[in-house]
């Protein structure tokens, strides 16, 4: 009787009403029905009003003078920090040396013995190609001046997120204070990081390595913390039958049934710190990054590119052996004694290559590869730039897109009321979301009004839009394609692995080439970026639909556009809203990135923030970008995720 009770109200409803959807949608509309017209009676039209604008640009102006001034005197620089920024340099600096000391010879031997012992021969010889060719390319000792800082900043970065994962994996209480953090570090977009610990630490070596860290730390955190938690609960309870500790199970049990996510955090982070460590050129980190960052800013494509082809094959490589490493575990690798050998054997060639004063590169086996690309892009300039009959250019492209998609997106933002811009907000945060994601979300979007940086934030915002709408359309179409046909994914996959590891730094090379610079350029390198993303998560989603479902379907007769239509999206929908949710995501970072090639809006004030040592613009660009990557995050995030991250 209590059940029918409870259902009783539930049944009684209309038929469209007993969707949740619709229930929230006529909830909606009762809201705004009493909401817009207050809203307008009371605040009128426009944007941000002044008075619930804060100011902080004097507070922020304090603190910046204080760290200035006190960074040689005070006792937490000279006995703390200062220490931490030497240790840094030290570790940076022996590993250079290390390096060096071994030669091209050795570093290559190491680079490919590692290799065949964790994935086999092929991988051993795109490894040892990949070290020969950025010799090649003229990048042997910048491509060793990233290698060490990215030993560096990996071990720490590992270091620090095991130490987190593991607090979170052992204990609720950690885990929830954690989360949030873990959350904001997540959303917030690599550049963001360089101001304030350029303000600490200086332009250099110890700020570049410590913002990798902060950046590149997460994910090891998070897949720690996950792997801890996931651990088989008849295991433990086995293990603890014998009457061992709380430590002899930690490292008898759990550490060695996470074996896996160590191993995928490792690589999530080995690949995140390669790219913000390029991303940190601009603040002294030197090597590859340096140089294609000192090319881009006198666009020398050629330059640029052959700095940035070193890096995606580190990238490339890196990925694939800590990738190969997680798959095989326990299969391969062999023994301590092998790995003796391995570190035996490339010791014995680089001692060999030192004895034969072949230790540096020979400057006869370099190719110069930038006055050809030049050349190249030269004629696209003349040839394709503009004045293309029928077509026009890449730079007229790039002008329309502007005049027609990002111009009127962005006034359309900054023409609406500031509390229909909120109001929005909310009513999508909720329709995907639970009343919580709401209230996030348009919190975190007022921040950038009290801010002072309401209109900069819309245009960031219609860039992103402009850019996801573009990904979404081009990525979802990939993704179908390549879920449909073996021969399509094929051709793809080598396309989308070089894609989806090459860092951010590098997109914007090409796209300057092409489109000159400006807002049109940062979407298009955002779209490059994000695009790999959706099209693999669109393909996987519908690979993985049911083949029951599907085999229903063409029984009854079925067409291939009617099963993709009816069947295989609406039950992949949640892999869909990750590949929106990740578009966004990434769709973000590069658009901020893009404040160097004339992108303006938030990114333009973080890259001046930075360059002129201004705290105050800088970080609150920052926070802004922190906020709405927030609200974008909160908006495009599936409910179940969320509810698993516990948002």
């Amino acid at each position: 009787m209590a059940t029918a009770t409870a259902g009783a109200p539930r049944a009684a409803l209309p038929g469209p009403l007993r969707h949740r959807a619709a229930g929230k949608l006529l909830l909606l509309a009762v809201a705004a029905a009493v909401l817009v017209p207050f809203a307008a009676a009371r605040w009128g039209s426009g944007g941000w009003p002044a008075a619930l604008t804060v100011d902080i640009s004097a507070p922020l102006g304090r603190a910046s003078d204080w760290i200035i001034d006190n960074r040689d005197s005070h006792p937490l620089f000279l006995y703390f920090l200062g220490h931490v920024s030497n240790a840094v340099v030290v570790s940076v600096r022996a590993v250079y040396l290390l390096l060096l000391g071994a030669g091209w010879a050795g570093v290559t031997a190491l680079g490919a013995l590692v290799a065949w012992r964790v994935a086999g021969v092929r991988l051993a010889l795109g490894t040892a190609a990949a070290f020969l060719a950025c010799g090649l390319l003229g990048m042997w000792v910048p491509t060793m001046q990233t290698l060490a800082l990215m030993v560096v900043a990996v071990a720490a970065s590992v270091a620090v997120g095991a130490l987190l994962g593991l607090a979170a994996g052992l204990s609720n209480r950690m885990d929830r204070v954690l989360r949030p953090v873990l959350d904001t570090m997540q959303v917030l977009p690599a550049f963001a990081y360089l101001l304030p610990v350029v303000l600490v630490f200086g332009i250099g070596v110890p700020a570049a390595v410590l913002a990798t860290v902060v950046y590149a730390a997460p994910p090891m955190a998070r897949l720690t913390a996950l792997g801890l938690r996931g651990a088989d609960p008849e295991v433990l309870e086995a293990v603890e039958s014998l009457g061992t500790t709380a430590r002899q199970r930690l490292l008898t049990a759990r550490i060695p049934l996470a074996r896996k996510e160590l191993l995928l955090g490792l690589n999530q982070t080995i690949m995140m710190a390669l790219s913000m460590a390029v991303i940190a050129s601009v603040i002294g980190a030197g090597g590859l990054g340096d140089r294609v960052y000192q090319a881009l800013a006198s666009v020398d494509v050629g330059a640029a590119l052959a700095a940035g082809i070193p890096i995606v094959l580190l990238a490339v490589v890196l990925d694939r052996v800590t990738g190969a490493a997680g798959e095989r575990l326990g299969t391969a690798g062999g023994t301590p004694v092998t790995w003796l050998y391995v570190l035996a054997a490339a010791v014995a060639v680089a001692v060999a290559g030192r004895l034969l004063g072949r230790s540096d590169w020979p400057g006869s086996w370099v190719a110069d590869i930038a006055g050809p690309v030049n050349r190249a892009v030269g004629w696209i300039t003349a040839h394709l730039h503009s004045g293309v009959p029928y077509v026009g250019g890449t730079a007229d492209w790039a002008a329309g897109f502007t005049t027609w998609v990002l111009d009127p997106v962005r006034d359309g933002l900054q023409g609406l009321p500031w509390w229909s811009v909120l109001l929005a907000v909310a009513a999508l945060a909720w329709l995907v979301g639970t009343w919580r994601t709401a209230l996030t979300a348009t919190l975190a979007l007022a921040a950038t009004g009290v801010l002072g940086v309401w209109k900069p934030s819309l245009d960031t915002l219609s860039q992103v839009l402009a850019a996801v709408a573009v990904t979404l359309a081009t990525g979802l179409a990939i993704g179908v394609a390549a879920a449909r046909s073996d021969r399509c994914e094929r051709l793809l996959r080598p396309v989308l692995d070089v894609l989806q590891t090459m860092p951010q730094f590098v997109y914007l090379i090409p796209v300057v080439a092409l489109f000159g610079v400006g807002r049109a350029p940062a979407v298009a390198a955002a779209v490059v970026y994000a695009l790999p993303a959706v099209v693999r998560i669109t393909a996987q989603g519908l690979r993985q639909v049911d083949p029951a479902a599907l085999e229903s379907a063409r029984s009854l007769g079925a067409t291939g556009g009617q099963q993709l239509r009816q069947i295989q999206l609406p039950l992949a929908r949640p892999a869909l809203l990750l590949a929106v949710n990740q578009g966004v995501v990434l769709v973000l970072a590069v658009v901020i990135i893009g404040g160097l090639v004339g992108g303006g809006a938030l990114g333009y004030d973080v890259v001046y923030g930075l360059a002129q040592g201004d705290l105050a613009t800088g970080l609150v660009a920052g926070a802004a970008i922190v906020c709405l990557g927030l609200v974008l995050d909160r908006v495009t995030q599936p409910t179940g995720r969320r509810a698993g991250k516990g948002a």
